[in-house]
């Protein structure tokens, strides 16, 4: 018998790629695979023509994977975590009253500690 050799833990440190796409997108593209899976039995529960329903799913299908494949492709591994970050901090901080900070200081003098 011949033996099998296999190789272990060869890309340590580097990131999953499937079919070109890296990281998360694979996540991303087997949930839009599942959610055109619901949509077809839902819409064949719904007593719609099978081959309208098998058209629908495929024509979804190709949408949502493209879509998933040109984020992969414009963002990158992790940009589009990056960028859905970016989007959540606030472009000005408005503070109109001292009162939070003065009072900051006021519960940690009274604890015994002093601040400077």
């Amino acid at each position: 018998m011949a033996r099998i050799t296999y190789l272990i833990n060869k890309g340590i440190n580097r990131s999953i790629v499937f079919r070109g796409l890296k990281g998360q997108y694979i996540w991303y593209a087997g949930g839009a695979m599942f959610a055109v899976m619901i949509l077809y039995a839902v819409l064949y529960l719904c007593r719609v023509n099978t081959y309208l329903c098998l058209l629908i799913a495929v024509f979804m299908a190709c949408i949502l994977l493209t879509i998933v494949y040109q984020l992969s492709a414009s963002f990158g591994e992790h940009g589009l975590t990056k960028a859905l970050a970016a989007r959540k901090i606030p472009d000005l901080i408005k503070a109109r009253s001292r009162k939070q900070f003065i009072k900051g200081r006021q519960t940690a003098s009274s604890n015994g500690k002093t601040t400077r």
